[in-house]
């Protein structure tokens, strides 16, 4: 057990020494009596930007009874912290087939992990190849712009997040984000990783951490096989009964479908089989692409440099009506890539390593859309992103290219520029083009009032060195795969939707959340084979 004092604030230049000592001090208790005292998270106070503070949460073990000390110091700042375990009640009905996962991102890598650790040895079968031949095969891709359907940057392992920032911040309040995070440093997240306010891996630690993972689950009875999409789902009397794998069937009662947000084909499949899915909204826009000193510069002003002081990041927002417009998956010091897994489309997305030590810093900027847009069946919002794809690519004259202005030249809607002191990131090169006319009206138009006001809060923000790469349109699934409280589709039991593609979850943490909620759904309904 330990107290967590939060919002310590110290001067740029103090040691955590010195927060420390406050926290002490707050807690009203001698150094002697302290076993150990550490920083629980940090974060930047920036919002002043001539006094910029560095803020903690510190973790205190006492000598002697936490719970009466803290309430004897009657602190608003203070909570106990205890380790929480995963709840898992265990179910008696025997599995007849061991349970199958289909794809081998955060989701289904968490919910083969659990599933591993209580002795059901899943098969997870990835469509992608394993994350080294995977990196060999998008980096062929950004020098080449030759694309493998099946292996890029949104199929494989470790999913769309391989290729990220690899950020590790979420919204839910699930206690499972514990396990998730404990997990993850286990297997070989950066330590101090876990201390940060916003955390990230890096896409060069995380591809170690899922393999040492996937390592785990094999050395638990599990198994991956890779190269292996889920072509069809073999059903009788309304019961799973199997799946078909490149052109063979394979036994299954219990399957977790976690495919991404960008199995199209899959998702093609379910409809085709009546699997109950609805529109779900999303958003589109464009990548947009500044110097990283810049943006130091906006957020910190005369203190950007400063060893304190982590790469310079933010998170914005306007909205205007039901429609909005924010930033999204921020890279700092990091580069736009090419992310398309059709042919003849262009999609973008961001990527840092764990120094972020790049010249330019990267986000989404986009415009949430919904049913108004695209049209209320679930097929709809999946076209819409190809139409955007496939204009992207025509914008950007073939090969991959990309579309793309500066900032300035979009507000101006004068003739399509090139920064002068940034180089645009996109390994395939970028073509200008008038980004408006890619879009709806309404979308170019909310796309503008972000630049415009975000300008406000980030000098530089939207000038003539910020470049903007088109198109942004994989924030999130398109569709929800319906589920009931248990987790299987209403349809067909058996089935249990799960993570990101199915539209519960946005986001590495979440995904790996909703994996692990499905596994423990899975281990009290059923007992591993054998038992």
């Amino acid at each position: 057990m330990a107290i967590v004092l939060s919002g310590i604030q110290v001067e740029l230049d103090d040691p955590f020494e010195k927060a420390a000592q406050l926290a002490q001090k707050q807690l009203k208790v001698r150094p002697q009596d302290v076993a150990a005292i550490y920083p629980v998270k940090s974060s930047v106070d920036a919002r002043h930007p001539d006094h910029i503070k560095i803020v903690y949460s510190v973790g205190i073990e006492l000598l002697s009874d936490e719970e009466r000390a803290l309430h004897q110091a009657n602190l608003a700042n203070g909570a106990l912290r205890q380790k929480s375990a995963l709840e898992i009640s265990r179910g008696t009905r025997r599995m007849e087939q061991r349970p199958v996962i289909v794809g081998f991102g955060p989701a289904g890598m968490f919910a083969a992990l659990l599933l591993a650790q209580y002795g059901y040895r899943p098969l997870v079968l990835e469509r992608g190849l394993d994350v080294d031949a995977r990196v060999r095969a998008v980096e062929g891709f950004w020098q080449s712009g030759i694309l493998d359907e099946q292996t890029n940057v949104q199929f494989g392992e470790g999913g769309a997040g391989t290729f990220s920032d690899g950020k590790l911040t979420t919204r839910i309040h699930d206690p499972r984000c514990g396990y998730v995070m404990e997990q993850l440093a286990h297997f070989g997240a950066p330590a101090e990783t876990m201390r940060r306010a916003k955390p990230h891996i890096g896409t060069d630690h995380l591809r170690a951490v899922v393999k040492n993972i996937r390592r785990e689950i094999e050395r638990l009875g599990g198994e991956i096989r890779f190269g292996a999409q889920a072509e069809d789902l073999l059903i009788r009397d309304g019961r799973l009964t199997g799946i078909r794998v490149g052109g063979q069937e394979l036994p299954c009662r219990q399957l977790v479908l976690a495919v991404g947000h960008s199995a199209r084909d899959t998702f093609q499949m379910l409809m085709k089989r009546q699997i109950p899915m609805i529109a779900k909204a999303f958003s589109v826009g464009v990548r947009i692409e500044q110097l990283q000193s810049a943006v130091d510069q906006g957020l910190y002003g005369k203190f950007a440099g400063h060893p304190a002081l982590d790469k310079g990041e933010y998170q914005l927002s306007h909205r205007e009506g039901e429609r909005g417009v924010y930033t999204f998956c921020m890279c700092p010091g990091g580069v736009v890539v090419p992310s398309a897994s059709e042919p003849e489309s262009v999609v973008t997305n961001g990527m840092s390593e764990y120094a972020r030590n790049g010249k330019n810093a990267n986000a989404a900027l986009v415009v949430s859309v919904d049913g108004k847009d695209f049209g209320s069946n679930p097929e709809d919002g999946i076209a819409f992103q190809r139409r955007l794809e496939q204009a992207a690519f025509a914008a950007g004259g073939g090969h991959y290219m990309a579309p793309g202005q500066t900032a300035k030249s979009f507000l101006d809607q004068s003739a399509p520029a090139m920064p002068d002191s940034l180089e645009p990131s996109y390994a395939l090169g970028v073509e200008p083009y008038r980004l408006e006319m890619l879009f709806p009206d309404s979308v170019s138009r909310m796309l503008g009032t972000g630049l415009r006001k975000f300008e406000r809060r980030i000098p530089g923000f939207s000038g003539s060195n910020a470049f903007l790469t088109g198109v942004e349109t994989r924030t999130s699934s398109p569709v929800r795969i319906l589920r009931e409280e248990d987790f299987q589709s209403p349809a067909l039991k058996g089935l249990y939707p799960c993570g990101e593609g199915a539209g519960y979850a946005g986001g590495i943490v979440s995904a790996a959340v909703d994996g692990v909620r499905v596994a423990q759904e899975m281990i009290a309904q059923w007992a591993p084979i054998g038992e």
